[in-house]
């Protein structure tokens, strides 16, 4: 089929690049040139494993390409994907959908007579409703459950899709993109627009509830002198909760999660369903950045001041270089407002987080990082930070000392290698008792 997709940021070149991919003729489209050049040149704008050899084998075959111009792209496809960004509102918590109503309109004026528009973004429940009697034009939505490192295998072979259509040509059309897809037996849900947009911004809603819910457990667990990794293997044992989402730490960022579940709370208010518990929810993750905060001043006898600090992470999850609400450097820039000497390192995130905290410091690689450190913090779960030897990071440190913010690292391993060790939801007896050794220096 010809299909054009318009947005060509993290949803939007992904999307383009795997249908192609499926053996679709593609056409991406954004007003930002800067973009579609590097697109154009089979690169990706950003860090997502697999998408570059897709992009550069799909450019060069010429069965994918990118533009800036609607016309082009309306006198193409058949069918086209809507795949802009949806932040959140400055003035409320609502979502924004200035560039969702853009998009349409922009495709709208010069698409075919019969074809289908299709959105992808994460909108408020009513909005395909609301676009489709604004634009006269047939509408589906097809709402997408990427997770950022995985987006191409999620696309590619994803765990369902969902189609919210008013027609059953809008049905065939989809079947028609997705036909590989769906006989590889990926499960199909087709419902109304409603249900559609709802499947999406309730997903998140749960997933942000089940990492909220441990992280709220490890607040107890710190309590009452519990283990929270012990609680969360007991608890995932049960078939009806799952292992998956149940590991406590510093709490979820980037640019779906958080805004999501304000934007889905703020609309079930419009329609008078009160979602307050997703205020809870928002709140104890923020909180789980107050708790990593505090853990450092505990580490360094109640202030940081003046200590070297080395914070491993920057993107808010691995395999990624999103630093859009990313816990990491949200905690390594107030361990800076309190005085201490940050240093950051990422494998991939590291030009992102210098955009967004030019005072930080930063390092090229983890020795650099952890040399003369008097603390160090583990922020974002990359594997190379999770496979760190901790007797050769303690001989580059200057006081081995480490608050584990993910919940990865073996604290029996580490204090074993001298470290005093910290971690959320985590408490040790042996770490409290007077005399305890803090490396060179002393406590």
């Amino acid at each position: 089929m010809r299909l054009t997709v318009i947005g060509t940021s993290y949803l939007g070149a992904t999307h383009a690049a795997c249908m192609a991919e499926l053996g679709h003729e593609v056409v991406g489209v954004d007003v930002d040139a800067g973009r579609i050049a590097a697109l154009r040149a089979g690169r990706a704008p950003f860090h997502e494993p697999g998408l570059s050899a897709l992009l550069a084998r799909h450019t060069a075959s010429g069965r994918l390409r990118f533009t800036t111009a609607y016309e082009e792209a309306g006198a193409f496809g058949q069918v086209h994907f809507v795949c802009v960004g949806t932040p959140q509102r400055r003035d409320c918590d609502g979502a924004d959908l200035t560039c969702v109503e853009s998009a349409f309109a922009g495709i709208a004026r010069h698409a075919r007579k019969g074809a289908l528009l299709v959105g992808k973004s994460t909108v408020p429940v009513g909005t395909a409703a609301r676009l489709a009697g604004e634009h006269g034009a047939e509408i589906a939505w097809n709402p997408e459950f990427l997770r950022e490192g995985f987006a191409v295998e999620d696309t590619l072979r994803p765990d369902r899709l969902v189609f919210g259509v008013r027609s059953g040509r809008a049905e065939r059309l989809l079947r028609q993109v997705y036909g590989s897809v769906l006989a590889g037996g990926t499960p199909l849900v087709v419902t109304d627009f409603a249900t559609a947009e709802l499947a999406k911004t309730a997903a998140n809603s749960f997933l942000a509830t089940k990492i909220s819910f441990i992280n709220a457990m490890a607040e107890v667990c710190e309590a009452a002198g519990g283990d929270v990794r012990k609680l969360s293997e007991a608890l995932g044992c049960d078939g009806r909760i799952g292992h998956a989402y149940l590991r406590a730490g510093v709490g979820f960022g980037g640019g779906c999660l958080p805004k999501d579940i304000r934007a889905f709370a703020h609309r079930a208010a419009e329609l008078g369903v009160d979602l307050g518990f997703l205020h809870a929810v928002d709140t104890i993750n923020m909180r789980r950045r107050d708790r990593t905060v505090a853990l450092a001043r505990e580490l360094c006898g109640g202030s940081v001041l003046g200590a070297r600090v080395a914070v491993l992470g920057a993107a808010f999850k691995p395999d990624s270089d999103d630093v859009r609400d990313s816990p990491a450097l949200n905690v390594a820039a107030r361990l800076g407002l309190d005085g201490a000497d940050v240093t950051v390192y990422d494998p991939e995130a590291l030009d992102n987080a210098r955009k967004a905290f030019p005072l930080l410091g930063y390092a090229l690689s983890v020795p650099e990082a952890l040399r003369g450190a008097e603390l160090v913090l583990l922020l974002t779960e990359w594997p190379r930070f999770r496979e760190i030897d901790p007797r050769w990071a303690a001989r580059l440190v200057s006081r081995p000392r480490i608050v584990d913010g993910r919940g990865v690292l073996d604290p029996d391993h580490w204090t074993a290698a001298g470290w005093r060790f910290r971690a959320l939801g985590m408490t040790w007896p042996a770490m409290s008792r007077p005399g305890m050794p803090d490396g060179p220096g002393g406590a």
